[in-house]
């Protein structure tokens, strides 16, 4: 036991331990993803959080010393956001034909997101800085922190708004749509979807 003790004692102080964590948590939970059908329930960025907040609850460990290795996934969040560019390049025919109904999508998406969260917040009452962290929290998380930060936000807490939105629009936009009729493969995300792979299928920017 002593042995094992010490053992944790060394792999705890190593940030590779909780980079480790995290991979393993997230290849865990798209594995159980995988195994439901691809479940929009299954969401796998939802079970890796569980997974991981579990094993910090067991272990005692606080979230600065956790960050120190999970910073290395963080900081290619951004090269990752960037990185979007590339299929919608390849894809730019399509995006030029649906442009209009991208554009109003967009609009309307957007001002819709912000008016209906700062607004159901300012009604309960929240201060100016907890509307300024909800306004942009249906942005991709680095651009939203920024923005956040820059209207007097807290980027922090507009990072958890921004995962749990992504959570929550994963596990039950797809069942919305369902319910809505909206079959076309253009307005549907491309993960948590229960249909077969082979269908809507979108097709090469060339045709």
């Amino acid at each position: 036991m002593d042995n094992l003790a010490e053992t944790w004692v060394y792999l705890s102080a190593s940030p590779l331990l909780h980079l480790t964590l995290t991979l393993i948590a997230f290849q865990a939970a798209n594995w159980l993803f995988e195994r439901t059908g691809r479940n929009p329930l299954a969401n796998p960025v939802l079970g890796a959080v569980l997974l991981i907040v579990a094993v910090l609850l067991a272990t005692d460990t606080d979230y600065a010393t956790y960050f120190e290795g999970a910073q290395f996934v963080h900081f290619l969040l951004g090269p990752a956001t960037v990185a979007l560019a590339v299929p919608l390049c390849r894809q730019w025919c399509l995006v030029r034909r649906s442009a209009l109904a991208i554009s109003v999508s967009l609009l309307t998406g957007s001002l819709t997101a912000i008016a209906t969260a700062t607004g159901v917040a300012w009604i309960m009452g929240s201060p100016p800085e907890v509307l300024a962290s909800l306004a942009p929290k249906s942005v991709t998380a680095p651009v939203a922190m920024a923005i956040a930060e820059q209207i007097g936000g807290l980027p922090s807490l507009t990072a958890v708004l921004v995962i749990v939105t992504g959570i929550f629009g994963a596990m039950f936009g797809p069942v919305a749509l369902d319910l809505a009729g909206i079959t076309d493969w253009r307005a549907r995300p491309c993960h948590g979807h229960r249909q077969p792979r082979h269908r809507h299928r979108p097709r090469p920017a060339s045709q």
